[in-house]
């Protein structure tokens, strides 16, 4: 790979050593530049902005370790590499405290320097490429929280704005993960009702019994347990924006009155007689294919085809791998500023790992592996060490194991339990990749003694 020529400050009192730094430098491909003590290197480092210094630690006036806090204050990412004959333990550990990239002792091991500055060369490639991809990760290069600056995704920024002009009702499918509840947000953000409330009802990760009293509200009194009255989501979300998430899971004996609810523009509270007029504009989402519900008897074909003015669908990760880098610098920036931390950028093996892995839990996962990453980071660069053990080796992700004798029902439970770390616990996602019902699942955790 091609790289930019960089410049060189070489600080030493001896003639002769700048002089063979400066020959070997230059043949390695580096510009130079030459001072004999640390107030000539700190004039020519403000004069001219070297990528990279190389000082002698002893010299007359200031010293070496001196002249770090100097640099660093005029450039802290900037590389400093400290060479002294005098070397001790405690004068290494007060370099690298000051902030130096390395610390070598004379006679100069010219293999080991060389090996230095390629270390420091590729630390500053990674922090231009990061400042590239956060100028690329701006403001321009999504829809309201949705991000990414592929083919795919500007198709459905382009979608999202013409559903957002209008209001009409519409679906979003795609899988766990891909961001449908971040779309339905951008569509409600960018519309007329913009001013107005945003609510989402997801329709798996209510029990059955309670859906009804969530999406209608009741009276007092109007079954065990109601001992106030309570708004359900039509009047919450009235004059605003109304998200029926994972709507393929809803108790298909309740999707005749929402339909009813739908087409009449009136609800009424359960226990309650009079009924009363909403204004709501109502997306729906499922990461399920809706037709493919329809056909299976898990949505009604009526209610379909009332929420199915426009159908917009979310793109797998990996169908994305593109928009991964300026996705990971993005998440980034996101991660320092919730955990106090500094990283800069990704190793670039590391970041090879991320583009290159399928992602079945899309930016759902990304997210999770990232805030992991920075957490463990501790520092300026995320390298593979940082990374989860199941994506540095893909090979062992799906095999689950078991101890010898296992019964069936131990097996089936370890195989629920792993679907649902996989898919951040999305219940209604881990039915669909275990083929069960949804309700097998909440009754399985409950079982379990987790639900």
């Amino acid at each position: 790979m091609a790289h930019d020529t960089l410049t060189v400050l070489v600080v030493d009192d001896e003639p002769a050593m700048r002089l063979v730094l400066e020959a070997r430098l230059r043949s390695w491909g580096y510009e130079t530049l030459l001072a004999a003590d640390g107030d000539e290197a700190e004039r020519l480092a403000k004069e001219s902005q070297p990528a990279i210094v190389v000082s002698d630690v002893v010299m007359p006036g200031r010293s070496g370790l001196e002249l770090i806090q100097a640099l660093k204050a005029g450039d802290p990412g900037r590389p400093v590499i400290l060479i002294t004959a005098q070397g001790t333990i405690d004068m290494a550990v007060e370099a690298m405290k000051q902030g130096a990239q390395d610390f070598l002792t004379k006679p100069l091991d010219h293999a080991k320097l060389r090996a230095v500055l390629d270390a420091a060369r590729e630390e500053i490639e990674l922090r231009r490429t990061s400042r590239k991809l956060a100028a690329r990760a701006g403001k321009d290069a999504g829809f309201g929280a949705l991000f990414g600056t592929s083919k795919r995704m500007k198709e459905v920024y382009e979608m999202l704005e013409a559903v957002a002009a209008s209001d009409a009702s519409a679906i979003l499918t795609g899988e766990s993960g891909t961001g449908k509840e971040l779309a339905a947000r951008a569509i409600h953000e960018h519309g007329a009702r913009a001013k107005g409330p945003f609510f989402a009802l997801n329709a798996a990760a209510i029990p059955e019994t309670l859906i009804e009293s969530e999406l209608f509200g009741h009276e007092k009194g109007a079954f065990t347990g109601a001992v106030t009255a309570r708004p359900g989501c039509f009047e919450l979300a009235h004059r605003g924006t109304l998200l029926l998430d994972e709507i393929a899971e809803m108790p298909i004996a309740l999707q005749p009155k929402l339909l009813r609810v739908l087409e009449d523009g009136r609800v009424r509270r359960l226990g309650a007689r009079q009924e009363f007029a909403f204004d709501v504009r109502v997306l729906a989402a499922t990461n399920r294919d809706p037709r493919e519900a329809v056909q299976k008897g898990l949505l009604r074909e009526d209610l379909y085809y009332r929420l199915n003015v426009f159908t917009i669908t979310l793109p797998p990760l990996r169908e994305r791998h593109e928009d991964i880098p300026e996705l990971v610098q993005r998440l980034l920036r996101e991660f320092n500023e919730k955990h106090s931390a500094a990283v800069v950028a990704l190793r670039p093996e590391a970041l090879d790992l991320l583009v290159h892995y399928g992602w079945p839990g899309n930016v759902r996962e990304l997210r999770n592996v990232m805030e992991r990453a920075v957490i463990l980071a501790k520092g300026e660069w995320i390298e593979i060490s940082h990374l989860p053990p199941y994506l540095r080796h893909p090979e062992t992700a799906a095999r689950i194991v078991l101890s010898p004798g296992a019964t069936a029902a131990e097996t089936e439970k370890e195989l629920i339990l792993r679907t649902l770390e996989q898919t951040g616990n999305n219940k209604a996602e881990a039915a669909r990749r275990l083929h069960l019902d949804v309700k097998t699942i909440r009754n399985k955790l409950k079982a379990y003694g987790l639900g």
